[in-house]
């Protein structure tokens, strides 16, 4: 079965298996070529998302780790 990965030092899309750059440079992997083609796309989104969690707080607890703001 064939993988998709995006290189971000290339910016392009990648199919396993076959010639492409190492894991540091990959997101992935994805089941299609198109979802591949949007990896810095959903990468924003997820950020987006997670920067504007209310359940989180930018304060650490002791061991440096963010607090939830509501704890379960």
């Amino acid at each position: 079965m064939a993988a998709y990965w995006f290189c971000v030092k290339h910016h392009r899309v990648e199919q396993t298996p076959g010639d492409v750059c190492p894991p540091i440079d990959r997101l992935g992997p994805y089941d299609s070529e198109a979802d591949a083609a949007r990896a810095l796309e959903k990468a924003k989104e997820r950020n987006e998302d997670w920067d504007n969690d209310p359940e989180w707080s930018d304060e650490t607890d002791w061991a440096g780790l963010p607090k939830r703001r509501h704890p379960q």
